[in-house]
């Protein structure tokens, strides 16, 4: 949790308009983003994602109470996680997460074009995950036909970026994607459906200018959460923390 604050910091000075955290069991991205807020004030926070089937509605929305976050701030993101049936699980419980999250906007994880549509017919933003930029303007369209059919405004569409900058660049990016490729039967089809060689999903470059390059490349983000994969070495790490801040 250090360095969460001067993250937060030198991010909020860069000029970026959302600072996010990763919310897994061994650690709740909500109380990332408290340390976020305690540094900086005026950047939104996001969290992506919260699995519903892990932690329900009313325990994200007493987190957020017991931390004290600006519901104002928040952008929470939520998805199916391991549930059997994730657009069915999503719809159910919809309404559950508008009452428990009142005033909050909410970002529904989407891969597949049923997810995608209803991010985009019932959602506050869509969240794209292991995309290429081909494979992401797709999805966009899909969340763009949902909410033409729901008579309403296309939300925003945000997206998870993984990549990593130095030699090893390209070893760091197939390690990362390799874990999710079997992770459950959703990152199974989905990486079926995107038919990409292991390893190239993301931004693997050798300096910043590269990164940057690539990363132009996923205009079909509004917002594009670029999610750095560490390496051992301290250079490396400075060049990915340059290569994410705004050209």
């Amino acid at each position: 949790m250090d360095v969460c604050g001067p993250l937060a910091v030198t991010c909020e000075e860069a000029g970026y308009s959302s600072i996010w955290a990763n919310d897994h069991p061994g650690a709740k991205g909500l109380e990332t983003l408290a340390e976020f807020a305690k540094a900086a004030d005026s950047i939104d926070l996001g969290v992506a994602v919260i699995a519903i089937d892990r932690q329900t509605p009313d325990v994200i929305a007493a987190d957020i109470d017991r931390l004290g976050l600006d519901p104002s701030r928040l952008w929470i993101g939520v998805g199916a996680g391991f549930s059997k049936k994730p657009l069915t699980a999503m719809k159910e419980n919809l309404s559950v997460l508008r009452e428990n999250l009142p005033g909050i906007r909410i970002v529904m994880a989407a891969m597949g074009p049923k997810m995608c549509s209803f991010a985009g017919s019932s959602f506050d933003g869509a969240f794209f995950n292991w995309m290429t930029p081909e494979f992401a303007a797709d999805a966009r369209e899909n969340v763009e036909s949902g909410a033409a059919e729901a008579g309403v405004d296309t939300p925003p569409v945000f997206g998870y970026v993984r990549t990593a900058v130095g030699e090893d660049a390209a070893a760091r990016l197939a390690k990362e994607e390799s874990f999710y490729r079997d992770l459950h039967k959703g990152y199974r089809d989905h990486f079926d459906r995107l038919a990409e060689p292991e390893g190239t999903v993301g931004v693997a470059a050798a300096d910043r200018d590269e990164a940057q390059i690539k990363l132009a490349n996923y205009d079909a983000l509004d917002t594009i959460v670029v999610r750095g994969l560490a390496s051992a070495r301290v250079e490396p790490m400075t060049e990915l923390a340059r290569a994410a801040a705004p050209a």
